[in-house]
Parts: structure tokens; sequence; C-alpha cells
């Protein structure tokens, strides 16, 4: 609607085309940020609207298209990126945009590197804990700040656990642009200049290898590894058993997972392959160096905390999502304590199911359990394993199924909650 009257225009400091300038000298009203509105010209006869309150800017550009007058909004570079564009086609509008240079492209350009590998996310009102979680677990990311989210705030988050390099973009493209090489304990002191973009880079891990799509891989080429993948030695979940697994854990880019009493960290490595900040928990040196070396073998960023759970976890980062390999009841209850979505642990003797759902339950999450026989094909009949998990906010799932998967054949039976036996 109105598409012919409404111009999205990206502004990057550069000086407006001819296209941009006659739109803008046609304009009734003329929407943008302070700054922006200062750097372009407007004709005396417009009125302008300085975006603050999304709301009321996109209120009055309604009001001036209903009487077909010509509005024309000034965005910080791409607006179609993270921009005013989305709201407006929520609104119903179909604008025209003339987009600049990304200040994404500006930032990674002052900084001399490709970024066709890089993730981007947004702190600019949205939650910068998730933010925070993308650059615990990848080596190349780009973060839209925020005047309450900016690099010091994200520097205090990550210092010291997650050492990073940063390059902070002040006002790109502006008269005062300034680029800015620091350390996060540097930068987590200093003032800094709104708008800017932070690059937050692991050193460790540019490895420049190339892809076919841009931005971070979308997802792992496969998952629930075979045992083997994780090295010799026990696990603490068979395949079969990790594939349920992760599939209740829902790992993804933004989300904190905590693997505790973490075994050789499988499911750990599998939820940070899925692009999850990971904490792997364990109680002895040797456990804890045979996950770091699994974890460099899957070239994967996982952070390793040791010691005894529950007092371990005080001082990790917040889940969304918890695996509770061991620990029993008192340990599954202090993790649904932190959990924002949910936990899942695995039980092998039948007497500590109810207790483990219990545990959950007292911390109001909706549990359900399933029982799972998996042996190789041909092989003996191997001791069941009982999969206990709660969501927060979500209704007890139902439902079970039988059948094969490859060489393994997995029976899983749905034990109703808080009915019945488990056998």
């Amino acid at each position: 609607m109105n598409a012919h009257l409404l111009t999205v225009l990206g502004h990057d400091g550069s000086p407006l085309p001819a296209e941009a300038r006659e739109l803008l000298g046609r304009a009734a009203l003329v929407v943008g940020g302070a700054r922006h509105l200062a750097a372009v010209p407007i004709p005396a006869s417009a009125r302008t609207v300085v975006m603050g309150e999304l709301r009321t800017a996109l209120d009055a550009i309604d009001a001036d298209l209903e009487k077909d007058r010509n509005v024309v909004v000034v965005a910080s570079g791409d607006p179609g990126f993270f921009g005013i564009v989305r709201a407006l086609r929520e609104r119903g509008h179909r604008p025209r945009v003339l987009p600049a240079l990304s200040s994404v492209a500006q930032a990674f350009a002052r900084a001399g590197l490709p970024w066709d590998d890089a993730l981007v996310v947004s702190a600019h009102g949205r939650e910068l804990r998730r933010a925070v979680n993308a650059c615990r677990a990848h080596p190349k990311v780009a973060v839209l700040t925020a005047p309450d989210s900016g690099p010091a705030v994200l520097a205090r988050e990550l210092f010291p656990q997650t050492p990073r390099t940063f390059v902070v973009c002040e006002n790109l493209g502006g008269p005062d642009e300034r680029v800015v090489h620091v350390r996060p304990a540097e930068a987590s002191t200093r003032p800094w200049r709104d708008p800017n973009v932070v690059l937050v880079l692991d050193p460790r891990r540019q490895t420049g290898e190339r892809g076919w799509v841009a931005g971070a891989r979308p997802g792992p080429p496969g998952w629930a590894l075979p045992d083997a993948a994780f090295g010799p030695g026990p696990l603490g979940t068979s395949a079969a058993v990790r594939a349920l697994v992760l599939a209740r854990l829902g790992p993804s880019v933004g989300d904190m997972v905590w693997d505790v009493g973490a075994g050789a960290g499988e499911v750990a490595i599998e939820c940070a392959r899925f692009g999850a900040a990971a904490v792997a928990v364990e109680r002895d040196l040797a456990s804890c160096e045979r996950i770091r070396g699994n974890v460099r073998a899957h070239r994967v960023k996982v952070a390793v905390s040791r010691g005894t759970a529950p007092a371990v976890l005080d001082h990790l980062p917040e889940p969304d999502a918890v695996f509770v390999g061991g620990g029993g009841p008192a340990v599954a209850r202090a993790c649904a304590a932190r959990a924002l979505r949910g936990v899942v642990a695995v039980v092998r003797e039948p007497a500590e199911v109810r207790p483990a759902e219990a545990a959950l339950k007292k911390e109001s999450l909706a549990t359900g359990v399933v029982r799972l026989d998996a042996a190789p094909f041909g092989a003996n009949e191997s001791e069941p394993v009982f999969v206990v998990w709660g969501e927060r906010n979500a209704a007890t799932p139902g439902g079970g199924r039988t059948g094969p998967s490859g060489k393994t054949v997995v029976t899983i039976r749905q034990v109703p909650s808080g009915e019945g036996s488990v056998l």
C-alpha cells in the first residue's frame, strides 16, 4: 500500500545520490534519527519526526500516507538489515528502499577482514545475553549494539572466561569515526560513543575456511555422532540416547547449554556443533583433560568447569538448557532452578526415575519420561536407560514410537508423568 509515496533511504555518511536528493525534495514528512536528519538536505516545507519511540514514528508515517503525502525515512546503512524496513512491512507498507553500505560491511572493511563466515547478531532492543552466548561460541561475530548494551557491557560479560579481541567501530562514515582494536579487559573500562558496531574475534580460531553459504554454519552435517567419534573410554550417552537428549535440549545459536556430569563431553560437543555456547562440568582432572581433547578434535568451543555439582554451578552463566548425566535429584533440581528453558537427565536405575522427575516438578517444569532400550542389531539386549526431561511453560509431551535406526534397534516407551510403574 502507498509504495509510491514511501521511501526508505540508507545513509552511511557518503554524499546522497541524485535520486535520493530528489525524493527528499518532494517529501512532506521526513523521519529519522537526530544525526540523520542533521546530515541530509530536508526541504523547509517538510515536517520532521525524530525517530525515538518506534510506534510514535510509525503512527506519524501512517497518518501522512493516509493523506497521500510523500514520506521519506532516513536510516543507517542498509535499512533492510536489522532495520526499519521490517517494521514498515509489518504495518502493511511496501516501501521503496535505497540502501547504503551496511555498518557491518563497513566494520569488517575497516578491520581488513572477510565477513562471509561471520555471525551477525543484534543487541539493539534485544536481549544482550544471547549476543554474549553467540560470542562465546563463535570465532567471528559482529554485534550491533545499543546505548545500554555497548562494548563495555559486552566485554564485562565475556571477560575473563572468554578470551577475545574487540574491534570497536564508532560512528562509521561520520566525521568523528573511530576504529579501536582492544582487549575485553580494557574495553570494559573505557567510555564509548554510540552508535557503534563491535567485532568480537577469536584469533586462535580464524581458520579462513571458504564455504558456499554466508554467515555461521547453519547446522552440523550430522549429529548423534557415533560413539567412536569421542575416542576410547566409556561415554555417558550412546548415540541412540544422545539423539533424544539433543532433540529435547534443542541447542541453537544464542543458547547456553550446561553438560553436567559430562563424561567425555559428548553432549556439550554436539550442542556446540549446533552453534550453542556450552559448558562441560566434571569432577576429576582426567575427565576434564579427556573432554578438552575431544573438544579440540571436533574443532568447537566448549568451556570446561572442574568441580562437584551443585556447588560448581554457582559461577556458571545462566543456561537455556541443561543436560544432567549424573548427580541425583539434588543436582537435577539445582539445574532446573537455573534453566531458562528446560532440563534433560539420563537415569539408569528405575528407582531413581520418579525422584528425578519430582525434582524437576518442584521447579515448575512440565515433565516427561521415556525408557530407551538400544543395542546393536544382533547383540544381547542392553540395560535400559530412562530419559527424564522438564520444560518450562510447556505441556508434557506425549506419545512414543518404536522402530529401527540403522543397525541399531531402538525401543522407546512413553511413561506417563506421575502414573504407574516405569518397568
